[in-house]
């Protein structure tokens, strides 16, 4: 059964490979909002920071969003000052943002590539964090930049830190039913293959809590997808969880 499981998790691994190299194909500079999307889940699907792309869109602190609206997903172009002697040329104004609407996101998938490490966050000691899930086997780092925690369909699925829970749903292929949760300014943490949710958006939730039951990814292999995300790019999860179990 060993070696079973073993060419479920590789399948698990070469799905999500597959499904960020097919994003990284075709990666767009304008996302048109969906129902169910949020802002975060946006920013997640595209490896940017939220508050970035809140920033290029005239979004307001609120970060709301509406379906139909237009989104920049990178900085827009500014003018360029014009030469001594001509009229000077106003810049174009940001969108002001759209009246509020709630739409649940497609998630990013995780990058093909394996991202740069990002030095864990100033805030990381102040929280009290802990392995997200039990788990069968030695947690294995992924493309992504998460790792993948082995288990048992339906063991629980905790929040690995204080924070508040800015997206739940199913809307980001490759990731299954999806909790996303913020920690700070610059800290978001995911948690994806789960089976059930138990958890709601908005909803603060304390280190530990129970947040979803452990669902199958891949090749019917129980696991938990885990990563961490400082600015909006993945970073090792592991220093943030060493010794905590």
């Amino acid at each position: 059964m060993g070696w079973l499981r073993g060419i479920g998790v590789t399948g698990l691994a070469l799905a999500l490979v597959c499904a960020c190299a097919a994003r990284e194909a075709r990666r767009d500079t304008t996302y048109v909002v969906r129902a169910q999307d949020t802002l975060y889940s946006i920013a997640w699907r595209h490896d940017l920071d939220y508050r970035d792309l809140a920033k290029w869109n005239g979004i307001g602190s609120d970060y709301r969003i509406a379906v139909g609206q237009v989104l920049s997903l990178v900085p827009r172009a500014s003018s360029t000052p014009p030469a001594p002697g001509h009229a000077q040329a106003h810049p174009t104004a940001p969108s002001s943002p759209a009246a509020p609407s709630r739409a649940a996101p497609s998630v990013t998938a995780p990058s093909v590539t394996a991202p740069s490490v990002t030095a864990p966050s100033v805030t990381a000691p102040s929280l009290a964090w802990v392995w997200p899930t039990e788990t069968t086997a030695p947690p294995r780092a992924m493309p992504s930049g998460g790792i993948l925690l082995l288990g048992q369909p339906g063991q629980a699925v905790r929040a690995a830190a204080p924070g508040r829970v800015v997206y739940t749903g199913s809307g980001l292929r490759g990731y299954g039913q999806l909790v996303i949760i913020k920690h700070g300014e610059t800290l978001l943490s995911a948690y994806a293959y789960n089976r059930e949710l138990l958890v709601h958006e908005g909803e603060q939730v304390s280190g530990g809590q129970k947040i979803a039951a452990m669902g199958q990814g891949a090749q019917q292999s129980a696991a938990l997808y885990f990563e961490i995300r400082v600015n909006g790019k993945p970073t090792d999860p592991m220093p943030y969880l060493r010794g905590k179990k």
